[in-house]
């Protein structure tokens, strides 16, 4: 579905690429596969749920859409953990909700058994995979553009992530959700943001492209602060739609300008652009 939607009426009118001095970025979900990373990690608890259960559904290995299903529940479960405890480390965030599906899905066969498996979950971010392109798009990118994170996690997590999946990656700045006191889509992470490249990198806001995947976590609220976003529409993405991208896009709370299926491909682009105002 989210491929045959209508680009929306950008928020800021398109400018060539080169108009933009910094890059700030989603992580998990744009750069990183939190997706993959959240799926597997809730496995052992899906597992335990009966056949015969009205949450059977979430059980990933029987459907493809059991596993957006589950994504979109995880996700509902985050962002009211993340709304009511705006300075809770991201790891913590992380062990609440898996005990909060455990609950959900009536798997409380042991509460020692449970409480481990939070624990592992939550320290599980380091461990979640990037995506292909993600490396090699960021190193191209970075060769125009200062590039900061601007991330939904504590400092601990994201650190093991840069030591990780993303080594090699040359970030400017990196502004956790630890660092702001809240969460995305809270609008303090975005003014932290705009106060901080500022200071930081001497940028004003009509030089930062936002690039993002979540339309709840970076686009609705990219639009509310007028940033130029683009859109990096991961194929079969479960996360991060807000209770509905469709919904979103006809009440135009979304002013994206690009949209592109991978990093690389964004990264393409700019290349193509570069080269052609070097003739």
């Amino acid at each position: 579905m989210s491929d045959e939607l209508p680009m929306p009426e950008p928020t800021v009118p398109r400018r060539p690429f080169s108009a933009f001095k910094v890059i700030t970025y989603d992580i998990y979900g744009t750069l990183v596969d939190w997706e993959t990373g959240i799926i597997d990690g809730l496995q052992p608890l899906v597992a335990r749920i009966p056949a015969d259960s009205s949450h059977s559904i979430y059980r990933t290995s029987e459907s493809g859409q059991g596993r957006v299903k589950l994504a979109e529940k995880f996700n509902e479960f985050e962002a009211q953990i993340q709304a009511g405890n705006p300075s809770m480390k991201y790891s913590q965030v992380l062990r609440e909700s898996y005990l909060k599906l455990a609950s959900e899905f009536g798997v409380q066969d042991n509460s020692e058994v449970v409480e481990k498996e939070a624990q592992q979950f939550g320290d599980s971010v380091g461990l979640w995979p990037a995506f292909p392109d993600t490396v090699d798009a960021c190193k191209r990118l970075s060769k125009y553009y200062k590039l900061i994170p601007v991330s939904n996690v504590d400092r601990d997590s994201f650190s093991k992530t840069c030591a990780g999946p993303l080594s090699g990656v040359d970030f400017f700045r990196v502004y956790t959700a630890q660092d702001i006191g809240s969460y995305k889509p809270d609008l303090r992470n975005f003014e932290y943001l705009l106060k901080h490249v500022k200071e930081d990198a001497g940028v004003e806001k009509d030089e930062i492209l936002h690039v993002a995947q979540s339309i709840f976590h970076d686009h609705v609220p990219a639009k509310k602060m007028g940033l130029s976003s683009v859109w990096i529409n991961r194929k079969g993405a479960g996360m991060g739609s807000g209770g509905g991208i469709e919904g979103i896009h006809q009440r135009g709370e979304v002013g994206y300008g690009w949209k592109f299926a991978t990093l690389g491909a964004f990264a393409d682009e700019v290349e193509r652009q570069r080269a052609e105002e070097q003739k």
